[in-house]
């Protein structure tokens, strides 16, 4: 089994990026699980035809014992999905959150259960805090996956996660896999990532060019790997997937001849 966190700042298109990610491995004949590591729990959306799921938080607050089924549930593609959830506005903490619907997890023995080949975690990168910091503890996540464009704000947040992913990896086998550029086509934004990525000694993975199929799908509660199978913007999340199982996978799935 395969686990990749993917972190980034608060907008910059992680959930676009892991969700077409998750489709496209699922197209491959993997078994994908996607956790949603947000407050507002909408990483799943588009693998759910546009409807929100119920949260583990949300389940454990109904006072019943939740069940796996109440928690994790199949989407486009055959992917599950879950999504962690947060408190009521004003009240608790989004961190200890996260970290309550991973013990959650792993008290229902999801992984155990379900048996993907890979977890996708799409983590809020804003703030390593030691509830969004939860992937990258306890053998959660074997890879980490930076998402950021070229503005500074998001570069910043990149570098603030790179930091985390370091300090944590000192003392486990996590391994900072590199950048995922998600283009804004703003001025001089490839001079700024190339200097970022030279300076943190960081590779690129992949490069997502903007495009209006990304909205056109997502407003129809869809992946653009599912909606727009054919298209060019298609083909880089599968180039993603690839390299991924290639350079980390393993041969998971029975998959070996997949890039690096």
């Amino acid at each position: 089994m395969l686990k990749v966190a993917v972190y980034g700042k608060g907008g910059i298109g992680k959930s676009t990026t892991v969700s077409n990610l998750a489709a496209a491995l699922a197209g491959r004949g993997l078994r994908v699980m996607q956790v949603g590591c947000d407050p507002k729990a909408d990483s799943t959306r588009t693998l759910m035809g546009g409807r929100r799921i119920p949260t583990i938080l949300d389940a454990l607050r109904s006072g019943a014992a939740p069940a796996l089924e109440d928690i994790v549930f199949p989407g486009e593609g055959g992917v599950l999905c879950a999504e962690a959830g947060g408190p009521a506005p004003g009240r608790g903490c989004a961190g200890k959150g996260i970290v309550t619907a991973f013990e959650q997890l792993a008290a229902l023995r999801a992984y155990e259960i379900c048996r993907p080949d890979v977890v996708l975690y799409d983590v809020l990168g804003d703030v390593v805090c030691g509830g969004f910091a939860m992937p990258l503890r306890g053998g959660y996540a074997d890879v980490v996956l930076v998402v950021t464009s070229g503005e500074l704000m998001s570069l910043y947040a990149a570098g603030n996660i790179c930091s985390a992913v370091r300090e944590f990896s000192q003392y486990s086998g996590l391994i900072l896999g590199g950048l995922v550029i998600n283009e804004r086509n703003i001025p001089h934004e490839a001079e700024r990532i190339r200097a970022f990525a030279e300076e943190n000694q960081l590779p690129i993975v992949a490069r997502i060019p903007r495009c209006g199929l990304v909205q056109e799908a997502e407003e129809a509660g869809s992946t653009v790997v599912a909606r727009f199978p054919d298209s060019g913007q298609a083909l880089v999340y599968q180039a993603l997937a690839d390299r991924l199982i290639g350079a980390w996978g393993g041969g998971i799935g029975g998959r070996t001849d997949a890039p690096a």
